[in-house]
């Protein structure tokens, strides 16, 4: 009986592979290097960032130490200190996470790099409406942690006003909704989510509160967000 022997494909020359093996080294040494630069200048970034925060918020330590605030917060706030000294509007301090920060005017990247921002068409605190204020979650405070009933504080250069959270929301990054004003007093935090995506997150986490001290004048009606 005959033995039928199938044919072996021929392999191509060695000498044919190596312009395409060292291509494809050079690809994955270029990818390899543009991570790790990737990786650096975000590391970088984020440890100047935080230098920049521990420098505003330690000179706005100092300026209260040279003239504080009075105990108990203004009814009516000065409008000669409702304004930015040294890029700096006031001071936000969260209890539950033993934070405590300088918060500058505006909220764009390159304030929010460094600190929580306000929005500048927001009131001030002890101003009737709703004050609001924006920062990063992954390395300056982690707002999906905080919950109903927990305390947020402003401090100013005129008093601390105080608030609790009342509810929490899952936004679009184009949800303005959030900023529109009412009645009452309240403090409306956002910040990126999900937590972990930075500037790159597709939607926006947002926590309502209401200022619980001062106690807000009676003639003004308290609305719960």
């Amino acid at each position: 009986m005959a033995i039928v022997r199938t044919a072996r494909r021929a392999r191509p020359p060695r000498e044919g592979r190596l312009p395409f093996d060292r291509a494809l080294r050079l690809t994955a040494l270029v990818c390899m290097f543009a991570g790790l630069a990737l990786i650096a200048f975000f590391a970088f970034g984020m440890l100047s960032g935080i230098h920049e925060q521990q420098r505003l918020t330690d000179g706005w330590r100092a300026q209260l130490a040279r003239q504080a605030p009075p105990p108990v917060s203004a009814a009516a706030p000065p409008p000669d200190l409702m304004k930015p000294v040294d890029g700096v509007d006031f001071a936000i301090r969260v209890p539950r996470l033993d934070y405590y920060s300088a918060v500058k005017e505006g909220v764009d990247l390159s304030v929010l790099y460094s600190s929580p921002g306000h929005y500048p068409e927001t009131p001030w605190p002890g101003q009737a409406g709703m004050v609001g204020v924006a920062a990063h979650n992954v390395y300056w405070i982690d707002f999906p942690q905080l919950s109903k009933g927990d305390e947020v504080d402003l401090e100013t250069r005129y008093g601390t006003f105080k608030y609790r959270v009342t509810g929490t929301r899952i936004v679009q990054p184009d949800d303005r909704s959030i900023l529109v004003q009412g009645p009452g007093r309240h403090l409306t935090l956002t910040t990126c989510w999900p937590t972990w995506a930075g500037a790159w997150a597709t939607r926006r986490f947002i926590i309502f509160t209401d200022q619980t001290w001062p106690v807000p004048p009676s003639n003004e009606q308290h609305l719960s967000s």
